[in-house]
């Protein structure tokens, strides 16, 4: 019996080996959603998005700050006389100076040291381009959030079914036992001379059943590791280890009343939120190409020395007030208008159906919770009866009333049942995830 259990024995400890060298990362189920909205790529990379709509706010101000430029020029150029719009006469012979044909003058060597000052005195476009740009990284930040909350709920779905993976190894592992058990009696009562072989066949079969199914529940346990891995960005092969456990997380309280699941899930769905700050943001572009229509008023300055040699270089200056109007731009501005509406439309559109849509998220996540709570206590009474049926086919088995083809019988029942418990059990913790999800709450999960 010990060289026949061996091979199990080896399987079993396989099971709990880890795969990789990496230091282990011990979560729970919230934890799991934590670290997920905070490290994984998703919001990692929203958050670099608000972190551009930051740098165009700064932009935006630039507007507000005088423009100055500083140049130098060292140039030399020759001209053509007969370019001048006007002649240059001898006043006291009338003759011209140059050939009425054009001649060559220069070159000419100048040298030129400038500086150049601007500064907007008011421009309604560069106000309302700055509300829009801070506008903008509100919508980015509740973007990111909505990426966050995403991760989030991706991450606590897979630490569900990386849960469900060691309670299947768990149950394999009590069914393998059992199995095992089963074929120790049928051996001892053929070396009793109180069994039959078939027994000892059949309970070898069931053990054989039994190693097939621990080492698929093995390698499902281990692909959700790797997906759990994954959504929490980790690096592959690193081990998570699961502080929760299926039975232990089933204790919590009762599922919220609808009126008040949906009141959290208008004030904290954080795509929500989202959608209502890039409506907001949409509507300060809007008024930002409309005050492109206003005039602007500007101080421009120009202060600097030019001359034919450094050693003799004149101050030269010149300053004014400029007033800028839009008068027309071939409708390209309508344009932009017009095409601004339609995305404010889509939007309003977008969030009248999102609204609907988390609506519809926290009525059939109750109703999950509530189906799987009901399943979840069918599938415990079940697997108490299947308990029950299994002990009293065992005492009739070892005292040779019958063959143990009714202990295999019921042991499988047992397994099913074990089968279905498990899932109601991880169905009802996914469900109360999709609550979370549904009411924006996934975070706060403990």
């Amino acid at each position: 019996m010990k060289t026949k259990l061996a091979p199990l024995l080896l399987l079993l400890v396989a099971a709990t080996v880890p795969l990789a060298a990496q230091a282990p990362v011990a979560l729970s189920l919230g934890g799991a959603a934590r670290y997920a909205a905070e490290k994984s790529a998703g919001p990692d990379a929203a958050r670099q998005r608000t972190a551009q709509a930051e740098a165009r706010v700064r932009q935006g101000r630039s507007a507000f700050w005088p423009n100055i430029t500083a140049a130098a020029y060292d140039h030399e150029n020759t001209l053509n006389s007969a370019s001048f719009p006007f002649s240059f006469a001898d006043p006291a012979t009338g003759r011209s100076l140059f050939n009425p044909n054009g001649q060559l003058l220069g070159p000419v060597k100048t040298w030129d040291l400038r500086g150049t000052l601007k500064q907007n005195l008011f421009d309604a476009s560069a106000f309302a381009k700055l509300r829009a740009a801070k506008a903008g990284v509100s919508a980015a930040e509740a973007d990111a959030s909505a990426m966050a909350q995403q991760a989030a709920s991706a991450a606590a779905m897979a630490y569900v079914r990386a849960l469900k993976g060691d309670a299947q190894i768990g149950a394999r592992i009590a069914d393998s036992t059992l199995a095992a058990e089963l074929l120790g009696i049928a051996r001892d009562q053929l070396s009793a001379g109180v069994g039959v072989a078939l027994d000892v066949t059949r309970a070898q079969s069931q053990l054989s059943l039994m190693r097939s199914q621990l080492i698929l529940a093995r390698t499902e346990r281990e692909r959700a590791q790797i997906e759990l891995a994954r959504v929490l960005g980790l690096t592959a092969g690193t081990p998570v280890i699961l502080t929760d456990s299926l039975v232990g997380i089933g204790a919590t309280g009762a599922a919220p009343a609808e009126v008040d699941a949906m009141t959290k899930a208008s004030h904290a769905r954080a795509d929500l939120i989202a959608i209502g700050e890039l409506a907001l943001s949409a509507e300060r572009q809007l008024d930002a190409l409309r005050a492109e229509q206003l005039p602007s008023l500007s101080l421009i300055a120009d202060q600097g020395f030019n001359g034919k040699a450094t050693a003799h270089l004149l101050s030269t200056y010149q300053w004014g007030i400029q007033l800028s109007i839009p008068v027309f731009d071939g409708f390209r501005r309508e344009g932009r208008l017009d095409e601004q509406r339609s995305a404010i439309r889509e939007l309003d559109v977008r969030r009248r159906d999102l609204i609907q849509q988390a609506a519809a998220d926290v009525r059939g996540a109750l109703l999950d919770v509530r189906a799987y709570s009901e399943l979840l206590a069918a599938s415990e009474e079940r697997f108490g009866f299947a308990e029950q049926e299994l002990t009293q086919a065992r005492d009739r088995f070892r005292a040779g009333v019958s063959g143990n083809a009714d202990v295999i019988t019921a042991s499988l029942t047992l397994n099913a049942a074990r089968t279905q418990t498990i899932d109601a059990r991880a169905a009802l913790q996914a469900a109360r995830v999709a609550l979370a999800r549904a009411q924006g709450t996934v975070t706060e999960l403990p």
